[in-house]
């Protein structure tokens, strides 16, 4: 069993990075559950989509990814990482954006948000961190709005690298065919070209 949970803000893409894992586990046969949490507003409050994955052929019967457990998270954003380490397991890769994105709660507490507190902080405690040059990515696909897509292929290509997380079990060319089954046509080749 494979536990993944993307987390980040909302208007991320955090919801269709799940569905794109899914697909990719449900082609390979697997028999997949997700759900969502999400948080104060649509645009700009916390949202979590977990993702389970019986890659061995289990059975999955729940759908969210007890505390402890997850394989893989993947942070489109860093305090939004910070809060999801209880759920990363003890050997567990965590793959964060580094810029910061202040969510409604911080933006309404007036609280000051540093993001490059939260990567210090997570660098220090997580043995398999990576964290990822988002700018890069948006620059690369020429929008921002593919950084859920490049989080994907990042937290893919770390595993297969690190052996962790979810170690080899998936492909960025699963991810590709995944992507024509749940990415419009119109935005299927900024996506790949994310990938690649």
């Amino acid at each position: 069993m494979l536990n993944v949970l993307i987390v980040g803000v909302g208007g991320q893409g955090i919801v269709l990075a799940a569905k794109i894992l899914a697909q990719a586990a449900t082609e390979k046969g697997w028999q997949v559950r997700t759900a969502e949490t999400i948080g104060m507003a649509q645009r700009g409050g916390n949202v979590a989509s977990h993702v389970r994955m019986g890659n061995l052929g289990e059975e999955v019967y729940a759908s969210l990814v007890p505390k402890g457990r997850a394989d893989c998270v993947i942070a489109l954003e860093p305090g939004e990482g910070l809060r999801a380490l209880p759920y990363l397991a003890s050997d567990g890769l965590l793959v964060s954006a580094q810029a910061g994105i202040a969510s409604v709660a911080a933006d309404l507490s007036g609280a000051h948000y540093d993001p490059t507190s939260a990567l210090e902080h997570l660098v220090q405690v997580v043995p398999h961190f990576v964290a990822v040059d988002d700018e890069a990515i948006g620059k690369a696909a020429g929008s921002r709005k593919a950084l859920n897509v490049g989080m994907l292929g990042a937290a893919v290509r770390a595993s297969n690298e690190r052996g962790c997380g979810l170690k080899d079990a998936l492909s960025l060319d699963d991810l590709k065919a995944a992507l024509a089954v749940c990415v419009k046509p119109q935005f299927l080749d900024m996506n790949l070209k994310v990938l690649d």
